[in-house]
Protein backbone atom coordinates (compact mmCIF):
# COMPACT_ATOMS: atom_id res chain seq x y z
CA UNK A 1 0.00 0.00 0.00
CA UNK A 2 1.20 3.85 -0.24
CA UNK A 3 0.73 6.94 0.99
CA UNK A 4 0.85 9.82 -2.04
CA UNK A 5 1.95 13.44 -1.38
CA UNK A 6 1.54 16.30 -4.33
CA UNK A 7 4.00 18.56 -2.63
CA UNK A 8 2.97 22.33 -4.62
CA UNK A 9 2.94 20.37 -7.85
CA UNK A 10 2.41 22.15 -11.29
CA UNK A 11 2.46 21.43 -14.68
CA UNK A 12 3.14 24.22 -17.32
CA UNK A 13 3.43 23.41 -21.38
CA UNK A 14 5.74 24.63 -23.72
CA UNK A 15 3.14 27.61 -24.85
CA UNK A 16 3.28 28.61 -20.94
CA UNK A 17 -0.05 27.44 -20.24
CA UNK A 18 -0.68 25.89 -16.78
CA UNK A 19 -2.32 22.27 -17.39
CA UNK A 20 -2.24 21.86 -13.31
CA UNK A 21 -1.29 24.91 -10.95
CA UNK A 22 -0.29 24.49 -7.28
CA UNK A 23 -1.70 21.40 -6.65
CA UNK A 24 -0.91 20.60 -2.30
CA UNK A 25 -2.55 17.39 -1.32
CA UNK A 26 -2.19 14.47 0.97
CA UNK A 27 -3.74 11.08 -0.04
CA UNK A 28 -3.50 8.65 2.90
CA UNK A 29 -2.54 5.08 2.74
CA UNK A 30 -5.42 2.51 1.52
CA UNK A 31 -7.43 5.48 1.05
CA UNK A 32 -10.23 6.01 -2.13
CA UNK A 33 -9.71 9.68 -3.28
CA UNK A 34 -12.15 10.94 -6.64
CA UNK A 35 -10.50 13.56 -8.37
CA UNK A 36 -13.58 15.40 -9.63
CA UNK A 37 -14.21 18.44 -12.13
CA UNK A 38 -15.40 19.23 -15.55
CA UNK A 39 -13.39 18.36 -18.67
CA UNK A 40 -10.03 20.05 -19.47
CA UNK A 41 -9.72 20.93 -15.33
CA UNK A 42 -6.65 18.89 -14.72
CA UNK A 43 -8.04 15.84 -13.13
CA UNK A 44 -6.16 13.51 -15.73
CA UNK A 45 -3.13 15.07 -16.18
CA UNK A 46 -2.65 15.63 -11.74
CA UNK A 47 -3.07 11.26 -12.48
CA UNK A 48 -0.58 10.66 -15.25
CA UNK A 49 2.06 13.14 -13.21
CA UNK A 50 1.22 10.48 -10.38
CA UNK A 51 1.53 7.57 -12.32
CA UNK A 52 5.03 9.31 -14.08
CA UNK A 53 3.49 9.54 -17.80
CA UNK A 54 3.88 13.24 -17.24
CA UNK A 55 6.81 15.11 -16.46
CA UNK A 56 6.26 17.92 -13.02
CA UNK A 57 7.30 21.09 -14.10
CA UNK A 58 7.71 22.54 -10.20
CA UNK A 59 6.94 20.82 -6.95
CA UNK A 60 7.40 17.36 -5.49
CA UNK A 61 5.66 14.11 -5.34
CA UNK A 62 6.30 11.22 -2.98
CA UNK A 63 4.85 7.92 -2.79
CA UNK A 64 5.48 5.99 1.24
CA UNK A 65 7.72 9.92 1.29
CA UNK A 66 9.97 8.86 -1.32
CA UNK A 67 10.62 11.09 -4.20
CA UNK A 68 9.36 9.67 -6.88
CA UNK A 69 9.00 13.37 -9.32
CA UNK A 70 11.83 11.71 -11.35
CA UNK A 71 11.25 8.43 -11.38
CA UNK A 72 9.86 6.11 -14.85
CA UNK A 73 6.49 4.49 -14.68
CA UNK A 74 8.01 1.05 -13.90
CA UNK A 75 10.13 2.10 -11.24
CA UNK A 76 6.46 3.81 -8.93
CA UNK A 77 4.57 0.49 -8.47
CA UNK A 78 1.44 1.86 -9.28
CA UNK A 79 -1.40 0.49 -11.77
CA UNK A 80 -3.36 2.82 -14.52
CA UNK A 81 -6.82 2.05 -15.63
CA UNK A 82 -7.70 3.43 -18.82
CA UNK A 83 -10.90 4.34 -20.18
CA UNK A 84 -10.31 2.87 -22.80
CA UNK A 85 -9.84 -0.50 -21.25
CA UNK A 86 -6.19 -1.17 -23.80
CA UNK A 87 -6.83 -4.71 -24.07
CA UNK A 88 -4.78 -6.39 -26.83
CA UNK A 89 -7.63 -7.99 -29.50
CA UNK A 90 -5.85 -11.10 -30.05
CA UNK A 91 -5.69 -12.42 -27.08
CA UNK A 92 -7.80 -13.77 -24.24
CA UNK A 93 -8.69 -12.87 -21.52
CA UNK A 94 -6.27 -15.16 -19.22
CA UNK A 95 -3.73 -13.42 -21.36
CA UNK A 96 -4.35 -9.87 -21.53
CA UNK A 97 -4.11 -9.93 -17.33
CA UNK A 98 -1.01 -11.91 -17.88
CA UNK A 99 0.97 -9.89 -20.12
CA UNK A 100 2.12 -7.25 -18.15
CA UNK A 101 3.80 -10.50 -15.98
CA UNK A 102 4.90 -12.30 -18.34
CA UNK A 103 7.02 -9.16 -19.83
CA UNK A 104 8.79 -9.01 -16.26
CA UNK A 105 9.72 -12.54 -16.54
CA UNK A 106 8.04 -14.42 -13.79
CA UNK A 107 7.27 -17.81 -13.85
CA UNK A 108 3.97 -19.25 -15.78
CA UNK A 109 2.75 -20.88 -13.09
CA UNK A 110 2.48 -18.19 -10.86
CA UNK A 111 1.22 -15.97 -13.46
CA UNK A 112 -1.15 -18.36 -13.63
CA UNK A 113 -2.13 -18.80 -10.28
CA UNK A 114 -2.48 -14.78 -9.10
CA UNK A 115 -4.99 -14.55 -13.38
CA UNK A 116 -7.05 -17.49 -11.43
CA UNK A 117 -7.08 -15.62 -8.37
CA UNK A 118 -8.38 -11.86 -9.79
CA UNK A 119 -10.24 -13.61 -12.21
CA UNK A 120 -12.22 -15.12 -9.14
CA UNK A 121 -12.31 -12.13 -7.26
CA UNK A 122 -14.03 -10.14 -10.31
CA UNK A 123 -16.39 -12.75 -11.52
CA UNK A 124 -14.17 -13.64 -14.26
CA UNK A 125 -13.08 -17.33 -13.80
CA UNK A 126 -16.09 -18.35 -16.66
CA UNK A 127 -14.45 -15.99 -19.39
CA UNK A 128 -10.51 -16.74 -19.06
CA UNK A 129 -10.22 -18.34 -22.61
CA UNK A 130 -12.85 -15.93 -24.48
CA UNK A 131 -11.23 -12.98 -26.23
CA UNK A 132 -12.20 -9.43 -25.59
CA UNK A 133 -14.42 -8.81 -28.56
CA UNK A 134 -16.81 -11.61 -26.99
CA UNK A 135 -17.63 -9.57 -24.07
CA UNK A 136 -19.46 -6.74 -22.78
CA UNK A 137 -18.33 -3.39 -21.97
CA UNK A 138 -18.94 -4.24 -18.08
CA UNK A 139 -16.33 -7.57 -18.55
CA UNK A 140 -13.74 -5.86 -20.08
CA UNK A 141 -13.94 -3.12 -17.47
CA UNK A 142 -13.14 -6.35 -15.20
CA UNK A 143 -10.51 -7.58 -17.41
CA UNK A 144 -8.39 -4.03 -17.30
CA UNK A 145 -8.86 -4.37 -13.55
CA UNK A 146 -7.37 -7.29 -13.16
CA UNK A 147 -4.64 -6.63 -15.14
CA UNK A 148 -3.90 -4.36 -13.10
CA UNK A 149 -4.73 -6.38 -9.86
CA UNK A 150 -2.26 -9.13 -10.67
CA UNK A 151 0.83 -6.92 -10.37
CA UNK A 152 -0.17 -6.46 -6.87
CA UNK A 153 0.64 -2.89 -6.95
CA UNK A 154 0.76 -0.37 -4.31
CA UNK A 155 -1.92 2.35 -5.74
CA UNK A 156 -4.24 1.93 -8.35
CA UNK A 157 -4.91 5.02 -11.00
CA UNK A 158 -8.46 4.71 -12.08
CA UNK A 159 -9.14 7.34 -15.57
CA UNK A 160 -12.57 7.50 -15.70
CA UNK A 161 -13.00 3.63 -16.13
CA UNK A 162 -16.76 4.01 -16.38
CA UNK A 163 -17.41 6.41 -18.46
CA UNK A 164 -17.64 3.99 -21.63
CA UNK A 165 -20.88 1.92 -19.77
CA UNK A 166 -24.35 2.50 -19.84
CA UNK A 167 -26.09 3.85 -16.80
CA UNK A 168 -27.08 0.33 -15.17
CA UNK A 169 -23.03 -0.83 -16.19
CA UNK A 170 -21.83 1.71 -14.43
CA UNK A 171 -24.10 1.68 -11.29
CA UNK A 172 -23.07 -2.03 -11.06
CA UNK A 173 -19.88 -1.35 -11.29
CA UNK A 174 -19.31 1.17 -8.77
CA UNK A 175 -20.63 -1.24 -6.75
CA UNK A 176 -17.86 -3.27 -7.60
CA UNK A 177 -15.30 -0.87 -7.04
CA UNK A 178 -15.94 -0.16 -3.66
CA UNK A 179 -16.09 -3.95 -2.69
CA UNK A 180 -13.25 -4.66 -4.35
CA UNK A 181 -11.46 -1.60 -2.36
CA UNK A 182 -12.32 -3.08 0.95
CA UNK A 183 -11.05 -6.10 -0.09
CA UNK A 184 -7.87 -4.99 -1.44
CA UNK A 185 -7.26 -2.37 1.03
CA UNK A 186 -5.00 -0.65 -1.54
CA UNK A 187 -4.57 2.93 -2.01
CA UNK A 188 -6.52 4.15 -5.15
CA UNK A 189 -7.30 6.98 -7.06
CA UNK A 190 -10.69 7.72 -9.48
CA UNK A 191 -10.48 10.90 -12.18
CA UNK A 192 -14.33 11.10 -12.82
CA UNK A 193 -16.49 14.12 -13.82
CA UNK A 194 -19.49 11.95 -12.63
CA UNK A 195 -20.85 13.41 -9.84
CA UNK A 196 -22.71 10.54 -8.73
CA UNK A 197 -19.74 8.31 -8.90
CA UNK A 198 -18.04 10.94 -6.75
CA UNK A 199 -20.49 10.87 -3.95
CA UNK A 200 -21.07 7.68 -3.49
CA UNK A 201 -17.67 5.90 -3.73
CA UNK A 202 -15.08 8.39 -2.42
CA UNK A 203 -13.23 8.49 1.44
CA UNK A 204 -12.58 12.22 -0.20
CA UNK A 205 -13.34 14.49 -3.13
CA UNK A 206 -11.10 16.51 -4.53
CA UNK A 207 -12.75 19.38 -6.98
CA UNK A 208 -10.62 20.62 -9.53
CA UNK A 209 -11.26 24.02 -11.67
CA UNK A 210 -9.27 25.57 -14.51
CA UNK A 211 -5.92 23.39 -13.22
CA UNK A 212 -6.29 24.67 -9.86
CA UNK A 213 -7.70 22.64 -6.32
CA UNK A 214 -11.25 23.59 -5.59
CA UNK A 215 -11.86 21.97 -2.53
CA UNK A 216 -10.89 18.75 -0.54
CA UNK A 217 -12.97 16.71 1.91
CA UNK A 218 -15.83 14.29 2.60
CA UNK A 219 -18.78 14.19 0.14
CA UNK A 220 -21.32 14.58 2.10
CA UNK A 221 -19.01 17.46 4.14
CA UNK A 222 -18.26 19.22 0.64
CA UNK A 223 -21.72 19.03 -0.29
CA UNK A 224 -23.37 20.37 2.46
CA UNK A 225 -20.68 23.41 2.66
CA UNK A 226 -19.53 24.57 -0.75
CA UNK A 227 -16.50 26.82 -0.62
CA UNK A 228 -18.20 28.81 -3.85
CA UNK A 229 -20.90 28.51 -6.40
CA UNK A 230 -18.89 26.43 -9.28
CA UNK A 231 -18.71 23.95 -6.25
CA UNK A 232 -22.45 24.52 -4.81
CA UNK A 233 -23.59 23.70 -8.72
CA UNK A 234 -21.28 21.05 -9.80
CA UNK A 235 -21.47 18.81 -7.05
CA UNK A 236 -25.52 17.97 -7.64
CA UNK A 237 -27.65 16.97 -10.14
CA UNK A 238 -29.83 19.03 -10.26
CA UNK A 239 -27.62 21.60 -9.56
CA UNK A 240 -28.13 24.43 -6.40
CA UNK A 241 -30.65 27.22 -7.01
CA UNK A 242 -28.63 31.00 -7.09
CA UNK A 243 -30.97 33.40 -6.28
CA UNK A 244 -29.85 37.07 -6.65
CA UNK A 245 -30.88 38.98 -3.57
CA UNK A 246 -30.23 41.52 -1.06
CA UNK A 247 -30.06 41.68 2.68
CA UNK A 248 -32.45 43.70 4.80
CA UNK A 249 -33.01 44.27 8.31
CA UNK A 250 -36.70 44.00 9.27
CA UNK A 251 -35.96 46.04 12.69
CA UNK A 252 -36.56 43.53 15.24
CA UNK A 253 -32.67 42.01 14.71
CA UNK A 254 -34.09 40.01 11.84
CA UNK A 255 -33.19 40.35 8.28
CA UNK A 256 -34.59 39.52 5.14
CA UNK A 257 -33.06 38.26 1.96
CA UNK A 258 -34.80 40.39 -0.70
CA UNK A 259 -34.62 39.87 -4.72
CA UNK A 260 -37.20 40.28 -7.48
CA UNK A 261 -40.59 38.17 -6.49
CA UNK A 262 -38.33 36.84 -3.78
CA UNK A 263 -38.76 37.55 -0.20
CA UNK A 264 -37.46 34.93 2.46
CA UNK A 265 -36.43 35.64 6.27
CA UNK A 266 -32.87 34.29 7.35
CA UNK A 267 -33.07 31.59 10.22
CA UNK A 268 -31.85 32.96 13.39
CA UNK A 269 -29.23 30.81 13.67
CA UNK A 270 -27.78 32.40 10.53
CA UNK A 271 -28.25 35.77 11.70
CA UNK A 272 -25.06 36.68 13.84
CA UNK A 273 -22.65 35.13 10.36
CA UNK A 274 -24.61 37.09 8.00
CA UNK A 275 -25.93 40.21 9.73
CA UNK A 276 -22.25 41.66 7.92
CA UNK A 277 -23.52 41.24 4.14
CA UNK A 278 -26.20 43.61 4.68
CA UNK A 279 -25.84 46.04 1.50
CA UNK A 280 -23.58 43.77 -0.71
CA UNK A 281 -25.00 41.59 -4.09
CA UNK A 282 -25.66 38.38 -2.66
CA UNK A 283 -26.42 34.86 -4.10
CA UNK A 284 -28.77 32.75 -2.12
CA UNK A 285 -28.23 29.16 -2.91
CA UNK A 286 -31.15 26.42 -2.26
CA UNK A 287 -30.68 23.07 -2.87
CA UNK A 288 -33.36 21.34 -4.73
CA UNK A 289 -33.78 18.80 -2.14
CA UNK A 290 -34.64 21.66 0.18
CA UNK A 291 -37.76 22.90 -1.55
CA UNK A 292 -40.91 20.96 -1.16
CA UNK A 293 -44.51 20.56 -2.19
CA UNK A 294 -46.20 20.81 0.64
CA UNK A 295 -45.35 22.79 4.71
CA UNK A 296 -44.22 20.05 6.75
CA UNK A 297 -42.69 22.40 9.04
CA UNK A 298 -44.07 25.98 9.45
CA UNK A 299 -40.32 27.15 9.97
CA UNK A 300 -40.46 26.46 5.63
CA UNK A 301 -41.26 29.49 4.12
CA UNK A 302 -43.33 30.17 0.84
CA UNK A 303 -42.01 30.64 -2.55
CA UNK A 304 -44.63 31.45 -5.53
CA UNK A 305 -43.66 29.73 -8.86
CA UNK A 306 -45.28 29.38 -12.13
CA UNK A 307 -44.35 25.35 -13.56
CA UNK A 308 -41.93 25.08 -16.32
CA UNK A 309 -41.36 21.48 -16.51
CA UNK A 310 -42.22 18.41 -14.97
CA UNK A 311 -39.03 15.37 -14.60
CA UNK A 312 -40.85 12.01 -13.34
CA UNK A 313 -37.78 9.63 -12.30
CA UNK A 314 -39.74 7.34 -10.66
CA UNK A 315 -38.40 7.58 -7.13
CA UNK A 316 -38.86 11.46 -7.16
CA UNK A 317 -39.98 14.08 -9.44
CA UNK A 318 -38.05 17.37 -10.38
CA UNK A 319 -40.01 20.56 -10.76
CA UNK A 320 -38.65 23.60 -12.60
CA UNK A 321 -40.61 26.88 -11.39
CA UNK A 322 -40.21 30.46 -12.69
CA UNK A 323 -40.20 32.49 -10.07
CA UNK A 324 -43.27 35.50 -10.29
CA UNK A 325 -44.10 37.15 -13.60
CA UNK A 326 -41.94 38.64 -16.66
CA UNK A 327 -38.88 37.09 -14.27
CA UNK A 328 -36.16 35.23 -16.06
CA UNK A 329 -35.41 33.36 -12.73
CA UNK A 330 -35.97 30.13 -12.14
CA UNK A 331 -35.60 27.42 -9.82
CA UNK A 332 -35.17 23.60 -9.32
CA UNK A 333 -37.31 21.51 -7.01
CA UNK A 334 -36.97 17.80 -5.82
CA UNK A 335 -40.41 16.61 -5.07
CA UNK A 336 -41.99 13.75 -4.12
CA UNK A 337 -43.11 11.04 -6.92
CA UNK A 338 -47.16 11.90 -6.16
CA UNK A 339 -46.87 15.79 -7.44
CA UNK A 340 -49.54 16.30 -9.75
CA UNK A 341 -49.24 19.91 -11.14
CA UNK A 342 -49.19 20.42 -14.81
CA UNK A 343 -47.08 22.87 -16.86
CA UNK A 344 -48.54 26.10 -16.85
CA UNK A 345 -49.81 26.21 -13.18
CA UNK A 346 -49.04 28.57 -10.61
CA UNK A 347 -48.13 26.72 -7.26
CA UNK A 348 -46.71 27.72 -3.54
CA UNK A 349 -43.47 26.00 -2.80
CA UNK A 350 -42.22 25.41 0.72
CA UNK A 351 -38.44 26.35 1.37
CA UNK A 352 -36.21 24.81 4.34
CA UNK A 353 -33.84 27.77 4.42
CA UNK A 354 -31.89 26.21 7.60
CA UNK A 355 -29.10 24.51 5.03
CA UNK A 356 -29.01 27.41 3.30
CA UNK A 357 -25.59 29.31 2.06
CA UNK A 358 -25.20 33.15 1.05
CA UNK A 359 -22.60 33.71 -1.66
CA UNK A 360 -20.98 36.88 -2.53
CA UNK A 361 -22.38 38.00 -5.91
CA UNK A 362 -19.04 38.89 -6.93
CA UNK A 363 -16.54 37.16 -5.91
CA UNK A 364 -18.65 33.70 -6.22
CA UNK A 365 -17.17 32.61 -2.73
CA UNK A 366 -19.71 31.62 0.29
CA UNK A 367 -20.28 33.96 3.17
CA UNK A 368 -19.10 31.80 6.29
CA UNK A 369 -21.66 30.79 8.82
CA UNK A 370 -21.54 27.73 10.89
CA UNK A 371 -21.38 24.60 9.53
CA UNK A 372 -24.52 22.06 9.72
CA UNK A 373 -24.80 18.21 10.01
CA UNK A 374 -24.87 17.22 6.29
CA UNK A 375 -27.61 15.22 5.12
CA UNK A 376 -27.29 12.82 2.14
CA UNK A 377 -28.32 14.47 -0.59
CA UNK A 378 -30.90 13.20 -3.15
CA UNK A 379 -29.11 12.21 -6.31
CA UNK A 380 -29.71 11.30 -10.06
CA UNK A 381 -28.95 7.81 -10.76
Amino acid sequence: MASIELDHVSKIYANGAYGVHDIDLKIEDGEFIIFLGPSGCGKSTTLRMIAGLESITSGDLRIDQKSVAGLPPRARNVAVVFQSYALYPHMTVSQNMGFGLKMRGVPAAEIGAKVRDAAQMLGLADYLGRKPAALSGGQRQRVALGRAIVREPNAFLLDEPLSNLDAQLRAEMRLELVKLHRRLGKTIIHVTHDQVEAMTMGDRICIMREGRMVQVGKPLEVYANPVNTFVARFLATPPMNLIPVRLEPSGDGKFHMVGEDVRISIPQRHTDAYAGSAGRPLLLGISPEDIYESRANPNWQPLEVTVVAVERLGVGTIVVGQVGTGNALEINARVSRHFNAGVGQKITLYVDTEPMHLFDAETQTVVPRKPLQPARPALAL
